[in-house]
């Protein structure tokens, strides 16, 4: 994915959601170093945008305030053993970035397919099992909130989103 169209996505996701409940943008250099990752500018400016805030009452999206506490823990959940999230958690090498859940479960994640890219695969809980996609976080979310992806689990959404901060 180009730069340009990230750009376009998370200009659509922000046509969709309305604007950041967060005044300025945050850094994610702590939670680079702690989970011993470089995120994409991609991740980042969703997060930053939109993390740690609760969004129409059903998905919750990590940004620096809990994302490595989240990583960390679903890292240890993982290496001790769960029967549908395959591979690792990052801070482990190599492994995927934990980004956000829903009030139902599911658990996010982020995988490097190389090159950059990064796309989103989910534990969904109440289907019991592992769903890969090829989309990066920006155009999944956008064509969730569209109704164009994961349709059949996600729930129908208003026509304007409400967003919870903590």
């Amino acid at each position: 994915m180009g730069i340009e169209c990230a750009v376009s996505s998370i200009g659509k996701l922000r046509e969709i959601l309305g604007d950041s409940p967060w005044a300025e943008e945050r850094g994610f250099d702590v939670v680079e170093r702690d989970l011993r990752v470089a995120l994409p500018e991609e991740v980042k400016a969703v997060c930053s945008l939109y993390g740690d805030v609760l969004i129409s009452d059903f998905i919750f999206i990590f940004g620096p305030e809990f994302m490595v506490d989240k990583g960390v823990w679903m890292s240890d959940f993982v290496r001790e053993g769960h029967p549908q999230i395959p591979r690792g958690v990052l801070p482990e090498d190599g492994g995927k970035l934990h980004w956000g859940n829903s009030v139902e479960g599911d658990k996010f994640f982020l995988e490097n397919r190389g090159s950059g890219r990064w796309t989103v695969s989910v534990f969904r809980r109440n289907w019991a099992d592992w769903h890969e996609s090829d989309e990066t976080l920006s155009d999944w979310l956008v064509g969730v909130f569209e109704g164009r992806i994961a349709a059949d689990w996600m729930p129908e959404w208003p026509h304007q989103h409400r967003m919870e901060v903590d």
